[in-house]
Formats: structure tokens, sequence, C-alpha cells
């Protein structure tokens, strides 16, 4: 989604990371999007490590309310949540983060994502990845949960 496609109506969340603008998960969030109908997108803070903690610790008073976090922040963001799901207390990482009344909430979607298949040892990160990223799609979204969408979604041009 471009920026002058987003009207009043459109849904946002917002991806952190060093290139959260042209990053995996901006790119297989709003192919989701896209492929569910919905009018939704991921608003890109690209940061470096140095704003890392500013836009944390400034989050809970801020307008955003469900953020991804990129990989290279995962594990730092825990620190700054009040509350972590299991996962990412045993992870020691989140995925994404939701502020309900200024308070942040840290998730890992490792263990709903590997609960979708029968066989997930088998799985690579990349499908892993996509199935999280589908997750939270669902999560915030209501999209839908196809992991056979997967492929089709890893193998479509931008």
């Amino acid at each position: 989604m471009e920026p002058h496609e987003i009207k009043p109506d459109t849904g946002l969340c917002t991806i952190l990371g060093y290139n959260a603008q042209t990053g995996y998960m901006r790119k297989y969030f709003n192919k989701i999007m896209k492929r569910n109908g919905i009018n939704a997108t991921a608003i890109a803070l690209n940061i470096k490590d140095e704003h890392f903690d500013f836009t944390m610790t400034n989050v809970g008073e801020s307008k955003v309310t469900q953020m991804m976090i990129e990989k290279e922040f995962g594990a730092k963001a825990v620190h700054y949540c009040e509350s972590l799901n299991e996962c990412a207390q045993r992870e020691g990482r989140v995925d994404f983060i939701e502020v309900k009344d200024g308070k942040v909430q840290g998730f890992c979607l490792d263990d709903e994502a590997k609960a979708l298949y029968d066989r997930p040892e088998f799985l690579d990160d990349q499908i892993i990845f996509v199935t999280k990223m589908m997750l939270i799609a669902h999560r915030w979204f209501d999209a839908e949960i196809n992991v056979d969408d997967i492929p089709l979604l890893i193998g479509e041009k931008e």
C-alpha cells in the first residue's frame, strides 16, 4: 500500500526495525492484507540502536497500540514490556507488542505458529516467519489463517 492509498478507514499498525520500511515483516504483512482484501497496512519506523530506548520508553504514552518488532530488537524489547506471554518469557524475545491502558504487553508467536502444523520440525524459518505474520494479521485485522497460502505468498512478486 502506497502512502496516497491510506484513507481514514485504513487500519494501521507499526513495525519497528533497522529497515522496517523494506523488511520482510512489512512485505509479508501487506501481502496478507491484500490477499484478504483488508484495508490495512503497517507503518514502518526505521530506527537505529541509539533511538530504541527512547522509542520503547515512550510507546506506552504514544498513539501506537500494535507494533511488530523486527528480529534485531526482539530481545531488547522484552525489557520494556510490563507483561509477556509464556513463549516470550521462555524465548527471551518478542515478535510484537500491544499497548493497552498505557501498559506494554509482549508476545512471541513461536508456539502458536508451530501448533498449526502436524510436523513443525520439518519447517524452515521462512515458513514459520510468514505463519507468524499471518497470526498477527488475524489477531489485529481478522485476516484468514490459511497455511496453504504461505508458499504462494513466498513466491509472489511484489
